[in-house]
């Protein structure tokens, strides 16, 4: 019930939300997973002049006036059991599944909050080249279930900000799911995709026939 709750105020907020979402917002897309790694742009990545600072990021989230922040929201959001919201939006209990390594957690203080395609990633493949608002829009995104994923701090930090062909998560049933998230990250994005990474992309898509990827592109 929750979830379906934060997600309707999501999808409420979106008309307000800078370059999230807009009345000129494009339709959804749904392509085959192989299809979708096809289409992204391939470019050299460059992470000259990258500050993790030039991202602002946990903002006040799509409902300001919930006196919670953008990881707390996520949090809210993907909880299978919920906590309880204390004062401070201080969460206490509930119960949350991290697909990347598999592994139920019930404190909220074990969980990151990750960027699907880490922000450094995405200042390597596009992102130096916007505007302050729009990367803060990205860095806070909520207008899509799979930019923002909670799950444990160890596999969050040993992914860092490596791309797929450096790191996938280590629960190997899960690569399809993650490829798919990640394309559909950079393709909602217009994020490009160097030579290396479209290599191992085609390769977990090979073996993920039955995959699809579904995003809504952001103007």
């Amino acid at each position: 019930m929750l979830k379906a709750v934060l997600r309707g105020l999501i999808a409420a907020s979106l008309a307000v939300l800078p370059l999230t979402a807009s009345s000129s917002a494009h339709a959804v897309e749904t392509l085959p997973l192989a299809e979708a790694v096809a289409a992204l742009p391939v470019d050299i990545e460059s992470r000259d002049g990258y500050d993790r600072n030039a991202f602002r990021h946990w903002n006040t989230g799509v409902d300001p006036s919930d006196g919670c922040n953008t990881r707390a929201e996520v949090l809210l959001s993907e909880a299978v059991e919920p906590p309880t919201v204390e004062p401070g939006c201080r969460l206490t209990g509930g119960r949350w599944w991290s697909y990347y390594d598999q592994a139920w957690v019930t404190w909220a203080s074990g969980l990151d909050i990750d960027h699907m395609v880490p922000l450094a990633e995405s200042w390597d493949s596009g992102a130096s080249a916007w505007s302050a608002q729009r990367r803060e829009a990205y860095a806070n995104d909520q207008g899509s279930a799979v930019s923002l994923v909670a799950v444990t701090a160890r596999s969050n930090r040993s992914k860092a900000d490596q791309d797929p062909a450096q790191w996938l998560p280590p629960a190997s049933e899960v690569h399809c799911r993650y490829v798919a998230e990640w394309v559909a990250t950079k393709l909602r994005w217009s994020l490009t995709a160097d030579e290396t990474e479209v290599v191992v992309l085609d390769e977990v898509a090979t073996g993920c026939p039955d995959q699809t990827v579904t995003y809504e592109p952001v103007p």
